[in-house]
């Protein structure tokens, strides 16, 4: 039993590929101990013809059998499998072991034999073609011929009728300027002359076929000694996801979402959006589902974009960005899902506080709406009962009533007296403590805040897995690939700029040091005015909140 070396990468052991013996000996490995055990074959960044080449009963998926024929015909057809990993589209003759693929290779007379030089091989190929037979009549008769040959086969068949006493010919009817044998006799003419000149080019063809045919092992050989490592790098391993150098992407890595400043680098088609509900979810990771269209190519894909990095706060529905595909190309993107998860520690730290700002904004828009709306229907319904009196003259102004206000006046003292209080209890108590004791009870209370977010965040980013985002591709992923938080953040780039000193003439001025000490003094009047306020309706008899 040969012996496999092992690492563990993303979570999970897998088998390490570093040889032609590895290679060898893949038929070995335990199914079980696979990263992927199918892979659809078209929609990725890896040459589609290789892998329907390797697709033996093309059924549009890349299995784990189909993987190991291939590999094994790889060994059988080179000398050594290590040049393999060189994953060139090109091979020196002295490595073909076949001899049949080596005897075509030396017909090229190089000693390195590519892609290209095949591809102009076949182009180039030509044969000593059979000629087809002269037509029996020119080309204008014979379409005269086709035009008329159901008109005149009715006429033909309506005079034998006649003939029989069985039918008449209408007056009308195309007489043909030929008699019935003569019309006859060409078409038969005809017939032989088009089922030899089909018979001919059938020939050619098959014959040109036949010779471009041999060089067809070639051609796959050095598809697969460029494609092979690649899909296996990408199949039974995930080295080139998990790689530290990020210009060697893997296969079903798109392109890259720039938005919000960032860049996704985890962009994968979506080809079932149904199965994207179902599975995706699962990944743990924050999700951005992008329409993406390019005018230019007349193309259009959607792809779904893992952010793993940052804030979220300016992403939403309908927002718009700019996707590039593996080739440079530029797509016009449009978010038109999100499915949200932790992104990092940081941003689920500051989550609690947003989420209460929010319904702080909302309580207020809300009431606000509702208290607009309440004056509205007052003023509307009071222009539209008011009446004037039948003397003419107005109404009489109703006299200030200080005691309707006195009620008014209460209520805000004690709102005051209450916010006093308060203060001064929060005073009196940081007083009461060192200064290092007023910092830990300050990250208590941001502890007792944002801690079970963080806590919920760092549980969920050590469990987000690429697997069932692969799953709901039609991949069938065989053991976990985990993205964790050091791993995630290589996968989004966040914009950097240099240090600069500039003024912004439209930036925001800031406060100066006499207007910080004006509105420092004005909270503490205020704190000083709700005491006053609080022990004046003490003193008159109302309750007052402070005791």
């Amino acid at each position: 039993m040969y012996n496999f070396t092992f690492e563990t990468v993303g979570g999970a052991t897998r088998v390490r590929l570093k040889s032609g013996e590895d290679i060898r000996h893949l038929n070995e490995l335990d199914k079980k101990m696979w990263t992927v055990l199918s892979c659809p074959t078209t929609e990725l960044e890896i040459d589609s013809e290789s892998l329907k080449l390797m697709d033996t009963d093309g059924d549009g998926q890349l299995h784990v059998k189909e993987v190991v024929e291939a590999s094994e015909w790889l060994c059988r057809t080179l000398t050594d499998p290590q040049i393999l990993f060189e994953g060139k589209a090109e091979l020196p003759i002295s490595a073909i072991a076949d001899d049949s693929i080596a005897a075509v290779a030396k017909q090229l007379n190089k000693d390195i034999i590519r892609l290209a030089d095949v591809d102009a091989a076949i182009a180039a190929v030509s044969i000593d073609e059979q000629t087809a037979p002269a037509a029996p009549y020119d080309a204008n008769t014979i379409a005269a011929y086709k035009a008329k040959q159901a008109e005149y086969a009715a006429y033909f068949e309506q005079e034998r009728l006649q003939q029989l006493g069985l039918a008449t010919i209408a007056e009308d009817a195309v007489k043909p300027g030929m008699n019935k044998d003569d019309f006859t006799q060409m078409g038969e003419a005809i017939v032989a002359w088009e089922t030899a000149s089909q018979a001919a080019n059938e020939a050619n063809t098959n014959a040109l076929n036949a010779a471009k045919n041999v060089y067809i092992p070639l051609r796959n050989l050095l598809l697969l000694s460029r494609d092979f490592i690649k899909l296996l790098r990408n199949y039974v391993t995930l080295d080139d996801f998990y790689s530290r150098d990020q210009t060697n992407k893997a296969i079903f890595q798109a392109g890259t979402l720039y938005i919000d400043q960032r860049a996704c680098h985890l962009c994968i088609r979506v080809r079932d959006m149904a199965k994207q509900d179902s599975q995706a979810p699962q990944s743990g990771m924050y999700l951005i589902y992008c329409d993406c269209n390019s005018k230019k190519l007349g193309k259009s894909m959607k792809i779904v974009a893992a952010l793993t990095m940052g804030d979220v706060q300016n992403i939403s529905i309908g927002k718009n960005a700019i996707f590039y595909d593996r080739e440079g190309n530029d797509y016009d993107a449009t978010v038109y899902k999100i499915i949200e998860n932790p992104i990092s520690i940081r941003q689920a730290f500051w989550s609690p506080y947003r989420r209460m700002a929010k319904w702080v904004e909302d309580m207020i828009n809300k009431r606000a709406s509702e208290k607009d709306s309440a004056i509205m229907a007052e003023a509307t319904t009071k222009i539209e009962t008011a009446q004037m009196p039948a003397d003419g003259q107005k109404p009489a102004t109703q006299a200030f009533d200080i005691a309707k206000f006195a009620g008014i006046f209460a209520a805000i003292g004690m709102a005051l007296g209450m916010i006093g209080s308060a203060l001064v209890a929060v005073a009196s108590g940081f007083k009461a403590l060192t200064w290092w004791q007023d910092i830990l009870v300050v990250l208590a209370i941001l502890l007792i805040i944002s801690g079970p977010s963080m806590i919920m965040a760092a549980i969920k980013l050590r469990r987000r897995d690429l697997a069932p985002l692969l799953n709901a591709n039609g991949w069938a992923v065989n053991a976990a690939s985990v993205v964790s938080i050091l791993f995630g953040a290589t996968l989004t780039d966040q914009v950097k700029f240099p240090l600069i000193k500039m003024t912004d003439p439209f930036a925001k001025k800031g406060l100066n040091g006499w207007q910080i000490c004006l509105i420092i003094v004005l909270c503490i009047a205020l704190i000083g005015v709700g005491l006053w306020l609080g022990d004046m309706l003490g003193c008159i008899g109302l309750t007052s909140p402070i005791k």
